[in-house]
């Protein structure tokens, strides 16, 4: 396996004869702070899945800190936080928050839930079971169950889908105390608030990768479109 946080050697996806993604070769360094852009349909969604272990790939190869994803060290190492939260039906907040935490041995985890469950705004919901609550709240409690436990890759797939103001400002605080801390982070979106936090931009279009740069150097006008969503509200 390749050393570093992420690695894909002509990673690929095909589903018949459409490629989701085509030859895909990424290095990123543990430590940084990447934003994966793309529209529906770009290939972003296959990328994160395929690094997450949760996808087989076509062809080439993958390594998340240096192991083959889906396995014991990956899964140790990688948080993700998906599109599409999953829950037990018979579980609380709070107990998913424990059961997460204490499964990867978090130290003095219930300071941490406890600070989560505030900065998420879901006092008072902690003991409520997340399958029964709003696309809103079900993305503030699946971003605590990620955030719970030590990690030190996270990926991150369209975060802020459901989120009011306080929600997001809240996932941008938690990026910046997660990325202080050394953790590498991988955020695939189609907003731009992400963007102009992250050290690197990554953009997809049609399963290929069409820049790879710092995100100042990124012109959205020149991409394609779709690439972009202009919006940050």
């Amino acid at each position: 396996m390749t050393n570093g946080a992420l690695s894909t050697i002509g990673l690929t996806k095909r589903y018949g004869d459409s490629a989701a993604l085509a030859p895909v070769d990424l290095s990123v360094p543990f430590g940084q702070r990447v934003s994966l852009i793309g529209h529906n349909g770009s290939g972003k969604t296959t990328l994160i899945r395929m690094l997450a272990g949760m996808l087989e790939p076509s062809g080439g190869s993958a390594s998340v800190a240096g192991h083959l994803p889906g396995s014991i060290e990956a899964r140790s190492a990688l948080s993700y936080l998906s599109d599409q939260p999953v829950f037990y039906d018979d579980l609380s907040v709070w107990q998913h928050l424990e059961y997460i935490a204490r499964l990867h041995s978090t130290d003095d985890w219930e300071t941490q839930a406890t600070w989560l469950v505030d900065l998420l705004g879901l006092n008072g919901r902690a003991d409520d079971l997340p399958v029964t609550f709003s696309r809103g709240l079900q993305q503030k409690a699946a971003i605590a169950i990620a955030f719970v436990r030590p990690f030190d890759v996270m990926l991150i797939d369209e975060p802020f889908v459901g989120l009011d103001r306080a929600g997001r400002a809240a996932l941008l605080e938690l990026l910046d105390w997660a990325h202080g801390d050394g953790a590498t982070l991988v955020v695939a979106t189609h907003e731009l608030s992400s963007v102009q936090s992250g050290e690197r931009l990554i953009a997809l279009s049609d399963g290929r990768v069409i820049f790879d740069g710092d995100p100042a150097e990124a012109d959205p006008d020149s991409l394609s479109d779709g690439v972009f969503d202009r919006r940050d509200d």
